[in-house]
């Protein structure tokens, strides 16, 4: 499995292996196999740019994710992309309490999940989405999996 992590912003430092070995745990949990997925680390403006272009909405967001190959697809499969905005974590922790990097954890958990299938436009899609971050959260924090500088 190769995990490409990419660094497009200085606002918190993310150790690159930290977040690999959360994507490699996560989909063994999700027992999904694929080849390759990426994760962006960008900063407001890139993500509002992502936001407008594709969802045309020039908001804020915490991360958005761009599936690629079908779980059921033969072959060499690539997950997709996902990209996380840390400054909206910072934002978000400033305001509610809690700890950076597990906001900024729970947001690639999020757009992983919407790599292998899940959604949340709905509020039933919603419901199934937050009870799959509960799960995996649960998880990730009996391993320490929480990613870090």
């Amino acid at each position: 499995m190769e995990v490409h992590v990419i660094q497009e912003q200085t606002h918190l430092a993310i150790c690159t292996s930290s977040v690999t070995a959360l994507v490699k745990d996560f989909l063994i949990y999700s027992q999904m196999q694929y080849d390759e997925v990426s994760v962006y680390f960008v900063d407001t403006s890139a993500i509002c740019e992502l936001h407008k272009q594709y969802f045309n909405d020039p908001s804020v967001t915490d991360c958005i994710s761009f599936p690629m190959d079908d779980v059921n697809e033969v072959g060499y499969r690539v997950m997709g992309d996902v990209f996380v905005c840390p400054e909206t974590a910072t934002s978000y922790v400033a305001e509610h309490g809690g700890d950076v990097y597990h906001e900024v954890t729970l947001y690639v958990i999020h757009g992983l999940l919407h790599l292998i299938g899940y959604d949340d436009i709905d509020d039933e899609d919603r419901q199934v989405m937050r009870q799959g971050e509960t799960d995996y959260l649960a998880h990730v924090t009996a391993k320490e999996l929480w990613l870090h500088a």
